[in-house]
């Protein structure tokens, strides 16, 4: 892949509406460069025996039983409420 020039930083800096100078264009054309050098020295990489896929782990379904179990009562939810009323919580009024 070619070099990332000023001109490339520049473009891709105004599609993202970012107001940048001219010493951050210089700054992150080279920045940039070295990423992409070194994105390109994977292609480098030994893959021919490695078997592609989709995640790194080999966790499958990985989940909780569904068990039913007794849940908090009214009264714990509400004990430390600020205000309550009629078995449930109040609030300021959002809309006049």
């Amino acid at each position: 892949m070619a070099d990332i020039t000023k001109e490339d930083v520049k473009h891709v800096a105004h599609l993202a509406r970012l107001a940048i100078t001219e010493d951050e264009a210089e700054k992150f054309t080279k920045q940039l460069s070295k990423i992409i050098h070194y994105a390109e020295s994977l292609n480098e990489v030994d893959t021919d025996h490695i078997e592609p896929t989709t995640h790194v782990l080999d966790y499958n379904n990985v989940f909780r039983k569904d068990e039913p179990k007794q849940w908090t009562t009214q009264e714990e939810a509400l004990k430390n409420a600020p205000d309550k009323k009629d078995g449930h919580f109040r609030v300021p009024s959002v809309m006049e």
